[in-house]
Order: C-alpha cells, then sequence, then structure tokens
C-alpha cells in the first residue's frame, strides 16, 4: 500500500522533468544535475515558471531518494552521477498515466482535452476518453494522486491537478467575468429595490385627490 506523500514544490517540478525528459530525450536520460536544473527552470510548458538553484536541485534530489521516487547511477567512465524517477515502481504507473501526472506535475490545473493537445511526444493519447481513463485510474489510487476539481463557472470542462503539493487554482478569465456580472446585477438589484420603496413612500404621503 502506497503511503500518504505530500511534496515540495520543488520536488513536484524535479519529477515532473525526470517524467517528460525520458520520453522526450531519452538519448540524455538519465539526467545530470546540470540538465535537471535546465529543465525545472525552462520558460515554456511549465506552471508556474520557477528558479531553482544549484543547492535546490541537490537538496531535492537527496529527498526524493531518501524517499525511493528517485535513484541515482554513475555510468562507467563518468564522473558525474545522473538521475532518474522511479515512480513506475514507487507508485506503480507508466504510459498514458505517468504521461498525465507529469504534465500535471510541470503545468499545473487541466482539463482533459488541454491534457491530450499538450502532451506532443510525451505519450500519444489516442482520444480525450483515452485521457480520462488516464486520470481516473490515477485518481482511484490509496492515496489518490489525482483529482477532478469542481468545474468552475463559465467552464466547458472541469480541470485536473496532482495531489502531491496544494495546487493554487487561479480563476478563470469566464468565471471572473461571470462574478463581475453577478455583482453589477447585485447592485442594480438593490438599487431598484431602493427606488421602489421611496416610490411607494412617496405615493403612501400624497394625498388623494378630493
Amino acid at each position: 500500500m502506497m503511503e500518504t506523500l505530500t511534496l515540495a514544490p520543488e520536488a513536484v517540478r524535479v519529477l515532473g522533468a525526470l517524467i517528460e525528459k525520458q520520453a522526450l530525450t531519452p538519448d540524455s536520460y538519465p539526467l545530470t544535475p546540470n540538465a535537471l536544473l535546465a529543465a525545472c527552470n525552462q520558460l515554456t510548458s511549465r506552471e508556474p515558471v520557477m528558479q531553482l538553484s544549484e543547492a535546490d536541485i541537490s537538496a531535492t534530489l537527496d529527498s526524493l531518494i531518501s524517499a525511493k521516487l528517485v535513484s541515482e547511477r554513475l555510468p562507467a567512465g563518468s564522473r558525474v552521477a545522473k538521475y532518474e524517477h522511479r515512480l513506475n515502481y514507487a507508485w506503480n504507473i507508466d504510459g498514458a498515466r505517468l504521461a498525465a501526472l507529469g504534465l500535471l506535475m510541470l503545468r499545473g490545473a487541466q482539463t482533459a482535452a488541454e491534457l491530450r493537445t499538450r502532451s506532443g511526444r510525451l505519450f500519444s493519447f489516442g482520444s480525450v476518453d483515452e485521457v480520462d481513463a488516464a486520470l481516473n485510474t490515477l485518481a482511484d489510487k490509496y492515496p489518490p494522486l489525482v483529482e477532478k476539481l469542481a468545474r468552475q463557472p463559465g467552464e466547458r470542462e472541469a480541470r485536473w491537478v496532482h495531489t502531491l503539493h496544494p495546487v493554487s487554482v487561479p480563476v478563470t478569465a469566464a468565471a471572473s467575468n461571470d462574478s463581475a456580472l453577478a455583482d453589477r446585477v447585485s447592485v442594480l438589484e438593490d438599487t431598484v429595490a431602493a427606488l421602489l420603496q421611496r416610490i411607494n413612500a412617496l405615493e403612501s404621503n400624497t394625498p388623494s385627490a378630493g
């Protein structure tokens, strides 16, 4: 049984980067600390963008190795250690499930459709239903690795997040607009109600024609 695990944001980013680079650049995987640092601090395909230091990477790798989520390798003839994730062993996930989790770790809350569009060479999802199937499998684990958020006003689909670290989900523009509209309607309703009260008061104080 997998124990409940809450990871630091740096650990989530390191694992997500390892998942991504395993699929996208297999010839250079496992990654050296410098390659991992560059992957974590990418300005594209990252939400949020982070600026980790070499010390951050070193400390995070030590913690992930202790948690048996990352392993260190020293290739023959190399003076530099390389690192790889062990999520396929630790959490029994690979393929579609590993890709979906990795994308959530790197890019925050997303819909199944967004995950399919952004998966690229990470995994070839045949349909949104295939993404949903992978996500539901991750959600059914104990403890769950992902969860489906309630659909926000103005959104067509609900978004998914990983559960490894609390994720701050920004309010969408559509939801923000809906909220602003509701506020304006409420103000107008209050204004109309006040005007009606004044009209009623005036009418009640007006003497009837003799």
